[in-house]
């Protein structure tokens, strides 16, 4: 395996601060984090005859890498939208390092041969950890439990028929109930489908204004407070996708008060987009859950700050410019996600003081680990070498033409952002670099 040096990288230490610092990796692990006044060449000599790489980190950020919990890679079934080795190679370049991969695939994440097939398939790409979720019920149709303990085996991380929300409530305690004796989280796509047929966009003055049935808010949320109490009966870990409603988030907070095991996640898009933003009937704005309110947007800010909302995640979701191109009422919902997240979120918060850089990188990395119990997420010795450097002060402007995704399906073209990945290492290997990366002796 490669031996890197990174030499005067910007860590941030416990206090929030920025350190220059070395961290010296072997065997996939992080062996050993050195203050950057330590002399290079005290730390090489130790080395003996071993060839190793040095990476000159000046003035970048070095960082856990990047975990993403929700995305969708499209494979088996879909692979015009995305392939498993296109969508982990524009996870690479988005400074992601796991990810954590949903079932709505043909066929259906939904037998232990189709998480084998993923899991082979990621093995073979580019080194980005992939985490299948299996799904709830069989072909996701609400009908039938799928072979739990069977998934669980085969390797999937949790339970989830993301992409459309469990209708049936003794279905879904059902599933509750066998995922908590198996000690596996559900992870809910909330959504109340009588509210919700034929409707494109949220409720609001933009589905008003072209004739548009719109979403509202509480088709989200009445799943989610269902679920709460289904999760608090079975003793569950219920995880809420991509919480994008004021009411979803009023009920999160209550149950989380009273120590019902629950957590939740919010995507960029609606910490920063709102329905009053769409320009017009352009499909790249069309997403699932749709764009909210900007009290919404709000309240999920706020929400992620006080850690009521636990982790961000992309929910990304490729699609072909050709099924995009069919317009806001027939295209398909999503938008792509990986390769913009951490320069939006940096630009949109960081950069304009409301976040501390500390409080992005921890929702983007330890936050997400700590909730699915994942190894990652830690810039420590002897943890694992999964690492991103990022340069905060580089600029540039979104072109999805230089997307490494099959889908350029994004509302953020021609935004100008900063804090741009450079570097994406996993188990100590460089699986994406801005610039090509040579062995020096």
């Amino acid at each position: 395996m490669m031996t890197l040096f990174i030499k005067n990288a910007n860590v941030l230490n416990g206090q929030g601060q920025l350190e220059s610092t070395h961290v010296w990796i072997e065997s996939g692990r992080i062996k050993g984090i050195f203050p950057g006044t330590t002399s290079v060449g005290e730390i090489l000599i130790s080395a003996e005859d071993k060839q190793i790489t040095q990476i000159d980190a000046s003035g970048k950020l070095l960082t856990p890498g990047l975990i993403d919990m929700h995305v969708h890679l499209r494979e088996p079934g879909f692979e015009h939208k995305e392939t498993i080795a296109t969508g982990t190679q524009a996870a690479a370049k988005g400074g992601f390092t796991t990810i954590a991969c949903m079932p709505n695939t043909k066929p259906v994440t939904d037998k232990p041969e189709v998480i084998q097939l993923v899991l082979d398939k990621a093995a073979e790409a580019n080194g980005v950890k992939v985490l299948p979720y299996a799904a709830i019920t069989y072909n996701e149709l609400g009908r039938e439990l799928t072979d739990f303990a069977a998934l669980k085996q085969a390797g999937a991380i949790g339970f989830t028929d993301d992409g459309v929300g469990v209708q049936n409530a003794q279905m879904m305690k059902d599933a509750m109930t066998l995922a908590a004796s198996m000690d596996m989280p559900v992870i809910a796509h909330c959504e109340d489908d009588s509210l919700v047929v034929g409707a494109p966009v949220a409720e609001s003055e933009f589905a008003r204004k072209h004739g548009l049935k719109g979403i509202p808010n509480e088709s989200e949320a009445i799943h989610v407070g269902r679920d709460i109490l289904l999760a608090e009966a079975t003793g569950v870990h219920y995880h809420v996708c991509h919480v994008s409603t004021e009411q979803s988030i009023r009920l999160i907070r209550m149950a989380k008060s009273i120590g019902i095991n629950v957590t939740a996640e919010v995507c960029p898009h609606h910490l920063i987009l709102s329905s009053e933003d769409i320009p017009g009937l352009d499909a790249n704005w069309k997403m699932n859950p749709p764009l909210r309110s900007p009290r919404d947007v709000e309240a999920c800010i706020a929400a992620l700050e006080d850690g009521t909302l636990d982790m961000i995640v992309t929910d990304h979701a490729p699609h072909s410019a050709e099924e995009k191109a069919k317009g806001m009422e027939l295209a398909p919902f999503g938008i792509t996600g990986f390769e913009t997240a951490f320069p939006l979120l940096y630009t949109k918060f960081v950069k304009t003081g409301r976040w501390s850089l500390e409080m992005l990188v921890q929702r983007m990395t330890a936050d997400p680990a700590r909730v699915f119990r994942l190894e990652s997420g830690r810039l420590e010795k002897n943890a694992p070498a999964d690492l991103t450097l990022i340069d905060l002060e580089e600029e540039r402007t979104v072109d999805p033409a230089d997307f490494a995704s099959k889908g350029k399906n994004t509302p953020f073209t021609g935004w100008k952002l900063q804090g741009w990945p450079t570097m994406t290492i996993v188990d100590g290997q460089v699986v994406w670099a801005q610039e090509v990366i040579t062995p020096s002796a």
